[in-house]
């Protein structure tokens, strides 16, 4: 959807007939740019509000090209994405997806409480609107949360 409004250089979509503004999606150009925006992320009031006691978040470069992933040593939290030429990963709705699970550590990894996770960060970050796209198509393909 952000793709084609996107494409379309609007953000303006029909939605499921109702007309919603979408906000802009990030965009990345490097493992430090993801960095500084999830430190950015991570900081925002809304987000500490929400998760007090957070700790820190590295983003590190992964060599394959189809995932990116979260990974928890210890006390030690790091996204991995691609930095190979692949820009899939390199984007806001990606890397907010791998905050989600530095922010909740619940069993199924991508269960309802993630689902919850994912939505109350996009909509701290990126604006109700989207948290509302998550929560509608998310429902219309069974998943709960």
């Amino acid at each position: 959807m952000f793709d084609r409004a996107a494409e379309r250089n609007t953000r303006v979509v029909d939605f499921f007939g109702t007309q919603l503004t979408l906000p802009p999606e990030a965009r990345f150009a490097s493992v430090e740019s993801v960095q500084s925006y999830v430190d950015q992320v991570l900081s925002l009031p809304a987000v500490r509000a929400s998760w007090p006691g957070v700790g820190a978040l590295r983003v590190r470069p992964r060599r394959g090209a189809t995932a990116a992933h979260f990974e928890r040593v210890g006390e030690a939290a790091t996204i991995a994405v691609p930095d190979n030429g692949t820009r899939w990963a390199l984007r806001e709705l990606v890397v907010l997806h791998e905050i989600a699970h530095h922010l909740c550590a619940a069993d199924p990894a991508h269960g309802p409480e993630f689902v919850a996770t994912m939505r109350e960060l996009t909509a701290a970050v990126m604006g109700p609107e989207v948290a509302h796209v998550l929560q509608v198509v998310g429902a219309a393909e069974g998943v709960r949360g």
